[in-house]
């Protein structure tokens, strides 16, 4: 006689986690188009009916992915001090050969043709890196400004890692990180080297 199994006890936090995990991976890998509802409850362990029941609709997922993905800092991150400099050493890293992908640029590269998608990458973005990055920007505009330095951020990362144009893709990391400091001085209100205006070399006011 076979003992009886014990009913496996449903954790409701734990299913939509694991959902959710899994739709990061397929939209990243395949974007929102081709990433199928099936394949993602596949990946989850769960049904695709336990999609509707927790987000609704595809649509709706792929918003709380957006979410997901964007929300930890990434190349932007969490300090004032030293802006320009922070942004354009961890880009030059974070796209030079070999390293780490970025996934939250290829969830978005991968899925911004599809008008269904378009809605939630907007809010995605603005809501947590567009709005980290104007957070930490003073003066007027700094909305404007924090999506051109996003603009130049997503085209770095483009033109390195995607494309892989020459120039860019064979650039030495401090090197480029130093004309990317430069670059970003507008956008973010310092001066050449990554200081704030009246800001010596030491850090200190002069």
């Amino acid at each position: 006689m076979n003992a009886v199994q014990p009913a496996r006890k449903r954790d409701g936090a734990a299913t939509r986690e694991a959902i959710l995990a899994a739709a990061v991976v397929e939209f990243t890998e395949h974007g929102y188009a081709r990433a199928g509802v099936r394949q993602i409850a596949e990946r989850a362990g769960v049904t695709a009916m336990m999609i509707n029941r927790y987000f609704g609709s595809k649509e709706g997922l792929f918003a709380q992915a957006v979410d997901r993905a964007f929300g930890p800092p990434t190349v932007v991150g969490d300090e004032r001090r030293g802006l320009s400099r922070a942004i354009a050493h961890t880009l030059a890293e974070r796209t030079a050969p070999g390293a780490e992908r970025l996934d939250p640029f290829l969830l978005m590269l991968r899925s911004v043709q599809d008008p269904e998608a378009m809605d939630a990458l907007r809010r995605g973005i603005e809501a947590h890196v567009g709005a980290r990055l104007a957070g930490l920007l003073e003066g007027p505009e700094a909305e404007v400004r924090a999506q051109l330095g996003l603009a130049l951020v997503a085209g770095t990362w483009l033109l390195r890692t995607v494309v892989g144009t020459s120039a860019l893709a064979e650039a030495d990391n401090d090197g480029l990180a130093d004309l990317l400091t430069r670059m970003l001085g507008p956008v973010t209100g310092e001066v050449g080297d990554g200081t704030a205006p009246g800001t010596g070399a030491g850090g200190t006011a002069g």
